[in-house]
């Protein structure tokens, strides 16, 4: 790009910067492409560059077949074993939660697995849609054993399970977590209000109770986490 149209576009950019950070609000849309054409004089390509700069700054996200909207925030973990809700009040949010599901069944094979089950034998499963600041950021789905927990059905669980597992006498301490990129079902996208196919986060952890190693299996967990709200940092030390 020419000298002219690389200063329109940052003068742009800087615009919508400020709209976003001054007028709008989390979740607003943005005007269309050719309103801000039209409002700010520049061309079609000046418009769609500056709004791909401010959607990998995480300032505004895309929603297919629906429009470009200021984003929520997003939320930056370093990574550690917390709850979701610790997790984001340090990251500065206002975590939420509301129960999708929770009831008996047969679970995966990799979570039966894990928690010692025969490949026919129940477990506890429970699905919840968690929130920062309101806005839907992940989809989590635990199993967890009937025969250590049989009250959990019972427990308030829009709150950290973790301190419900602490509550039964059976803290998580420690935990074995694989991180991967995915695409979102349609049923997971609905929830997470993105595009079906979507990029997503997908965390399996195998969490324990107990302080000797192994420790007592006590929660198989499938989280998936919206891509463009959530980001796991790291520390890293050559040694």
């Amino acid at each position: 790009m020419n000298t002219a149209g690389e200063l329109k576009h940052v003068w742009l950019r800087r615009q919508l910067q400020e709209l976003v950070s001054s007028t709008l609000r989390p979740g607003d849309a943005l005007l269309g492409e050719r309103q801000l054409e039209e409002q700010f004089r520049v061309s079609r390509i000046t418009v769609r560059r500056a709004i791909s700069d401010l959607v990998q700054d995480g300032a505004l996200v895309r929603i297919k077949g629906k429009g470009t909207f200021v984003s929520h925030g997003l939320v930056r973990s370093t990574l550690h074993l917390a709850s979701f809700n610790e997790d984001m009040r340090q990251a500065g949010f206002v975590p939420s939660t509301r129960v999708i599901n929770v009831s008996t069944a047969v679970p995966p094979a990799a979570a039966a697995e894990h928690l010692g089950l025969t490949p026919e034998q129940p477990a506890y499963q429970v699905r919840r849609l968690r929130l920062a600041n309101g806005a839907p950021v992940s989809v989590d789905e635990s199993w967890l054993p009937p025969d250590l927990l049989p009250d959990l059905l019972s427990s308030d669980l829009t709150g950290s399970l973790y301190r419900a597992l602490g509550a039964a006498g059976h803290p998580v301490e420690q935990a074995e977590q694989t991180v991967e990129a995915a695409a979102a079902s349609v049923e997971t996208a609905a929830l997470l209000d993105i595009a079906p196919g979507a990029p997503v986060l997908l965390f399996k952890r195998r969490s324990f109770t107990g302080t000797e190693e192994p420790g007592t299996p006590i929660e198989y967990a499938i989280s998936t986490y919206r891509s463009d709200r959530y980001q796991v940092s790291m520390r890293l030390a050559l040694g």
